[in-house]
Formats: structure tokens, C-alpha cells, sequence
């Protein structure tokens, strides 16, 4: 069958990456997780202090050291995905922190930041047969794909996923704390002046709210066979 582009977008905690690696598994495709190539220019600026937390964000340090920053992704045998690399050290880890959610909203807003990760990203789909996840995949990236899907949850059922992760890898953070940066970040994404996170045209909505990770592969299996017969 032909190789076609899946574009999924949504909010925060919807469980994207892990839905688009299951898609990319079950069609053999390959997966780029585009929030880690964020995430990924976020830490770099915290590591580097452009980031500081009475100071703000130097917007203009982080543009000028974009060409100093390289991400990559490399298939990890012993859990099957791909881990992200910055400057060749793996950052698998360090990215999915909490000081890292704090910024990532803001450093993705800045538009050359946005302009350089897009372009790397639509270098990656030339040959098609990809999943693709993010904020403007379907919007910005590959508004031509054949598959758009935007992913959404209640915000409170989000923050109880984002704790449940953050425990699990021995971090401890108040719920509510929680709660208030995944409301926060909904409101950055979308109100951002460039590439707001919007339901793309055409986009199919997916409520996952109550819904286990079986039943959304059978729903996209489903879209999957009927796009197939257009």
C-alpha cells in the first residue's frame, strides 16, 4: 500500500507520543516526536542560563546558538523507541522533567525557533511514511497530510496522567502544581502568536478522556480503512 503522512496534534498530556509510536509500530513507519525536538532547545537554553527564573527568557541568545543545536533520534533496542540526542548526548530523560514543561511553551513560541524545527521536521517527511505529533503538524508542518488527527482530554484527567508519570520516575510535584502548568501550557499554545495549536482543517477529533490505548488504535484503524478507500 502506499506510504501516506499521519499528522497528529493536541493538547498537552494526551498521550500523543505514545499513541503516534504505537501507530508508526503498527504501520512500520517511522516516528518523530516533534515536542522533543522542543523540549530539546528548551534544555539547552536552561542549560546554557538563557533561561533564568526571575530574569525571563533571552529569546535573542537562544536564536543566536540555534546553529549550535542538534537533535537527533536513535532507535533504542531495549525499549523499542527512539531515544532524542542533543549535541550527541542522549536527553531521553532530562527533556520529560518538570523544570523543561515549565519553558518549552515559551521557547517554541519564539518564531525562529519555530521556522528552524519545522523545516528539519518537513525534511524528514519528504519520502512519506511517517507520524508525525506536535502542536502545528497538520496546521503548519504537513497541512497536505492524509491523515490529520487532533488529540484532546479533559484537562483535569491530563494533570492526573502528567502526576501518575512524574511518580512513577521518582519525581514529586503537587498535583495541583500540576494541574495549573497543563491549563497554563493550553493557554500558551494557543493564544502564541505564531502557529497557535488549532484543530487543523479536516482534522479528525479524538477525546481519548475515557478511552484505553485498545480502543484508540481500533478508532484509528478504523480512519485508516476508510481513508484508504478514497
Amino acid at each position: 500500500m502506499r506510504k501516506i503522512i499521519v499528522a497528529i496534534d493536541g493538547h498537552s498530556s494526551t498521550g500523543k507520543s505514545t499513541f503516534a509510536k504505537a501507530i508508526a509500530a503498527k504501520l512500520g513507519y517511522v516516528y518523530v516526536d516533534t515536542g522533543a525536538m522542543y523540549r530539546s532547545v528548551t534544555l539547552y537554553a536552561l542549560q546554557q542560563q538563557f533561561i533564568k527564573e526571575q530574569g525571563g527568557i533571552s529569546e535573542k541568545d537562544i536564536v543566536a546558538h540555534l546553529p549550535a543545536i542538534n537533535i537527533t533520534f536513535r532507535y533504542n533496542k531495549g525499549t523499542g523507541a527512539s531515544d532524542t540526542y542533543l549535541n550527541g548526548e542522549n536527553v531521553e530523560q532530562e527533556i520529560r522533567g518538570f523544570n523543561v514543561s515549565q519553558y518549552v511553551s515559551l521557547v517554541s513560541a519564539i518564531p525562529e525557533v519555530r521556522e528552524r524545527m519545522v523545516r528539519l521536521q518537513q525534511e524528514m517527511g519528504v519520502h512519506k511514511g511517517i507520524v508525525m505529533d506536535g502542536r502545528d503538524i497538520g496546521t503548519v508542518v504537513f497541512p497536505q497530510a492524509e491523515l490529520k488527527i487532533f488529540m484532546t482530554a479533559d484537562p483535569q484527567v491530563r494533570a492526573e496522567r502528567r502526576y501518575k508519570e512524574m511518580k512513577e520516575k521518582g519525581s514529586e510535584v503537587p498535583f495541583e502544581e500540576i494541574l495549573e502548568n497543563v491549563k497554563h501550557r493550553d493557554y500558551e499554545d494557543e493564544h502564541r502568536a505564531v502557529a497557535p495549536l488549532r484543530r487543523a482543517p479536516g482534522a479528525l477529533l479524538l477525546d481519548n478522556s475515557h478511552l484505553t490505548p485498545e480502543q484508540q488504535m481500533e478508532w484509528f484503524l478504523k480512519q485508516l480503512a476508510l481513508i484508504r478507500t478514497q
